[in-house]
This record gives structure tokens, C-alpha cells and sequence, in this order.
């Protein structure tokens, strides 16, 4: 799920930019990536991004790696193209699928950190009937719509499911719309947006436990109680204040072991 740029074809893309990262952005970067390895929903695979804020046409990201391995040194700085903008990250290996960022930052101003994953027990919910729907307070951001994307409608059906054009990209971004903070991907995943990095890692991981618990209540039978859309509206905007605290923990557990 990686490929080498070529110095080549990348310089025309690259716009002047300051070769300076905010410290604390990458550390928080780095500690998005060990946390949501660490807690199961990511593995070898997926990624995480967050726009800079110095610069919103441009996002960091880590270079083409395990995400539990990611350390300040793995941090690149990639335009809404997708494009390498420092010499100094021209060879590293980049994450094929990385369109799914840059696009959704073109088409949602109101998104500063995507995070892709395969996270294991939404991806049932991409090949069935059953959709996924809050049912736990702390995943009312679920209220806000949980479209999914079906590559086959965009580019037939002989794909590997994966985002691997700007145009799917731009197809996947359209499919997320101007509200959702989540969009499914048919036997692949998700992809999941915040207005920070900390929300979205705070997304990506109730996303996950939602989709385990409205697993372990359609395995015990009846119909499920599950939120109204005001609940979970009011119960996003609660959580967008209150992700703060878990997130002050797995931070400090994440860069402690590193």
C-alpha cells in the first residue's frame, strides 16, 4: 500500500513551504497513530492525517509505515494534491491510498485530521443489510449520517477496493457529503473526519466500539432502542468537548512507550 515518488514528477506540484513542522502537531500525529494501533483499530494498515495549521492546503502525514512504528522522524508534509512539498521528503515512500485525505480536505474546510482504517467490526457493516447507527452516546456523531462508499458505482468491478486516484478520492469526498464525520467503504473499511486531531482519533475509535456493541445486541435478539437523531446530535456536541480526556490519556501512554 505504498509507492515511491519520483522527484521527477513531483516538482512541478511543489509550492513554496516552509520546511518547519509545529513540534507539537507532530508529536500529537505520532500519538494518534500508536493509540488507534494500540487499541485495535488499526493494524500494519491505515493512516492518519491532520492539515497544518500554518498552511490548510497542506496536511501532515507519515511516511508508508506500520502506524504503531510512526515517530516524529516519519512525518511528511504533502499538498491537497497529495504531493510531496519538501525536498527533504523527496524518495520516501508514501502511502498509496492517500488521495483519501487530500480530497477530503479540499471538499470539507471544516475537517482538520482524517483517519483511514480497516476497523474490523465496522467492515461487516459495508457488506450487509444492517446499517450502522448510534447507538452508544459516545459515537452520536454517527446521527450526523454513515453513507457508504461502493466503488463499483465509480470504477467497475476488477478494483483492489482501494482509493489509489485523485478521482476516487474526489469520488469518496463526495460520498462523505458536507455533514457525515464517517463514510464506509464496501469490504474495505471506513474513513473518518474531525474538526481536530484529537475528535478524530475519538471518532475513529467509538466508531469501532459502536459498530461492537450494535453487533452484541443484534446477536441478543428484539429490536434495538437506538438513539434519535436529536440524541445523538446533542450527544455529538458533548463529545466534542469531552474527547479531550481520553485523549489526554492515550497520548501520554503513547509517547511514553516511545
Amino acid at each position: 500500500m505504498n509507492v515511491k515518488t519520483s522527484p521527477r514528477a513531483a516538482a512541478p506540484r511543489r509550492r513554496a513551504a516552509d520546511s518547519r513542522l509545529d513540534p507539537d502537531l507532530v508529536e500529537d500525529l505520532v500519538a494518534a497513530n500508536r493509540t488507534l494501533a494500540r487499541l485495535g483499530v488499526l493494524d500494519a494498515f491505515g493512516h492518519i492525517s491532520a492539515r497544518d495549521p500554518r498552511d490548510p492546503h497542506r496536511y501532515l502525514i507519515s511516511r508508508s509505515i506500520a502506524p504503531e512504528s510512526a515517530t516524529a522522524a516519519d512525518i511528511l508534509v504533502l499538498d491537497l494534491d497529495s504531493q510531496i512539498v519538501r525536498p527533504q521528503d523527496e524518495g520516501k515512500l508514501l502511502y498509496r491510498e492517500r488521495f483519501i485525505h487530500g480530497e477530503i480536505y479540499k471538499a470539507r474546510p471544516d475537517v482538520n485530521a482524517v483517519v483511514h482504517s480497516h476497523s474490523p467490526t465496522v467492515v461487516p457493516f459495508t457488506v450487509t443489510r444492517a446499517k450502522l447507527r448510534p447507538l452508544l452516546h459516545n459515537a452520536g456523531f454517527l446521527g450526523l449520517g454513515v453513507p457508504l462508499f461502493e466503488i463499483r458505482k465509480h470504477a467497475g468491478d476488477g478494483t483492489d477496493l482501494m482509493i489509489l486516484t485523485p478521482n476516487l478520492g474526489k469520488d469518496l469526498a463526495r460520498k462523505l457529503g458536507k455533514e457525515a464525520a464517517v463514510v464506509l467503504m464496501r469490504g474495505h473499511g471506513d474513513s473518518v473526519v474531525g474538526p481536530t486531531l484529537p475528535n478524530a482519533v475519538f471518532r475513529a475509535y467509538y466508531t469501532e466500539i459502536n459498530a461492537r456493541q450494535q453487533l452484541a445486541a443484534i446477536t441478543i435478539g428484539g429490536p434495538i432502542n437506538f438513539m434519535t437523531r436529536a440524541e445523538a446530535l446533542t450527544s455529538n456536541d458533548a463529545m466534542l468537548r469531552a474527547s479531550a480526556r481520553p485523549w489526554a490519556l492515550w497520548r501520554k501512554r503513547a509517547l511514553a512507550a516511545c
